[in-house]
């Protein structure tokens, strides 16, 4: 493009320099003209002057019209190279004219190709769309049924584990009398119980007393029961919480042994207001005893024996009272019977000591409405309902087991019953 542009600027430049010479030239035609149409003027004389001049002139009109031909043969060249720049300059724009239409038409097609491209994307979108929507409506499908499935089965687990645990439950209700004692000799327990098992202990206490006075707030007219299968006696002090439970009660409570009750256990018994035991059932009564821990002085010896004389006082004497007799021979009677001072006597025996009411000849237990083994067995030195003080039994270096009973608060002594010494004090 530079060469074109210099040429086009080469070839203006020429013509206007060309311009004036033109218009000398065009003016000298008419003037020839003009003098040749003259008339032919006389000869004069001839003036050397003047025939210089006119020689000059005729000299410079040969040398004007020599100018013109070289301005007129610059000229057509100049005309030619600006007919050929024309020419190139068309050809350039033909040229350009083409290689844009050429890239039109690459991009139409290339327009086009992206449209189909387009169109071939939108097309499998839409094809993967419905195909997505597809497995969206069999998935959600497939988890309708599933949930429809899942949920039969829980119906089932549910409908299954509601019949077992109905099959659990006896049909029956706990029977409520004020006089639980029929005429067959039969008592009638209602699910107002209190199981006092093992040894007697704070822990006992307090499983006891919480249970009177949630039943008293329930009821204050229907007994209560606490029933007793097998318990060695144990803490003064618990045991003796226990009978004030029994006596501030409003609702009557009722003392059921059904195999043995010693110590405490029998202490609670025959102090209670209302009390029963089978024909077979044994019930020992003996002097409060104690392990002493540690060493003691004369004095301190002194201090504890008059210490237990003082509950014994408070237990022996009442228990006197209802037999109808005193301490002293009640203790005289105790070591009648045997020479540790351990008197035991079975039920029907112990009806006529006074130290239970009643003896039944059957236990009606309304209260079990539910399979005691639909729910794992309890270990026996684990705590479990009705066992509050179940303890760990160990074995000691004879291989004898036993069982360290639990640290007494102050001034409490065990009122229990241990021949064996499986009971031990550390």
């Amino acid at each position: 493009m530079k060469p074109l542009l210099y040429r086009a600027a080469l070839l203006g430049l020429a013509l206007t320099a060309w311009s004036p010479a033109k218009e000398s030239m065009e003016a000298a035609k008419p003037a020839e003209a003009a003098e040749a149409a003259k008339p032919a003027e006389p000869a004069k004389p001839e003036n050397p002057e003047l025939e210089a001049k006119r020689k000059e002139q005729e000299a410079l009109s040969i040398d004007n019209k020599l100018e013109a031909e070289r301005l007129t043969k610059a000229t057509n060249t100049m005309r030619a190279e600006v007919a050929r720049l024309k020419l190139e300059r068309e050809l350039m724009t033909e040229t350009l004219a083409l290689e844009d239409t050429r890239r039109q038409a690459a991009l139409k097609q290339e327009l086009a190709q992206l449209e189909a491209e387009k169109e071939r994307i939108s097309r499998e979108n839409d094809l993967a769309k419905t195909r997505a929507e597809k497995l969206t409506n069999d998935l959600k499908v497939a988890q309708t049924e599933a949930s429809l499935e899942i949920t039969r089965l829980q119906n089932e687990i549910t409908r299954f584990d509601t019949e077992a645990k109905r099959e659990s439950y006896a049909d029956s209700k706990p029977v409520y009398v004020k006089n639980p004692l029929r005429e067959d000799g039969t008592l009638v327990i209602s699910d107002r119980r209190i199981p006092l098992n093992g040894m007697i202990s704070t822990n006992t206490a307090d499983f006891i007393t919480n249970r009177i006075d949630y039943w008293n707030n329930k009821d204050r007219e229907l007994p209560i029961f606490i029933v007793i299968d097998s318990s060695p006696g144990g803490s003064v002090m618990a045991g003796y919480r226990i009978l004030k439970s029994m006596e501030a009660s409003d609702a009557p409570v009722h003392v059921v042994v059904k195999s043995f009750a010693a110590s405490m256990a029998a202490a609670i018994t025959t102090l209670a207001k209302e009390s029963y035991a089978y024909p077979n059932a044994v019930i020992l009564h003996h002097q409060i005893s104690a392990q002493v821990m540690g060493q003691m002085n004369l004095t301190q010896q002194r201090e504890f024996h008059e210490e237990c004389t003082r509950w014994w006082v408070r237990f022996g004497t009442p228990i006197a009272d209802k037999m109808g007799i005193t301490a002293d021979e009640l203790i005289k009677r105790m070591y009648a019977h045997s020479t540790s001072g351990d008197w035991n006597e079975f039920g029907e025996d112990a009806q006529k000591l006074k130290w239970v009411n009643h003896i039944v000849q059957g236990i009606d237990e309304t209260s079990f409405t539910k399979d005691p083994d639909a729910a794992p067995a309890a270990s026996p030195v684990t705590p479990a309902p009705g066992r509050p003080n179940a303890l760990v039994e160990e074995i000691d270096a004879d291989g004898k087991p036993f069982v360290w009973l639990p640290r007494l608060d102050p001034k409490d002594v065990y009122f229990l019953y241990n021949p064996d010494g499986y009971y031990r004090m550390r």
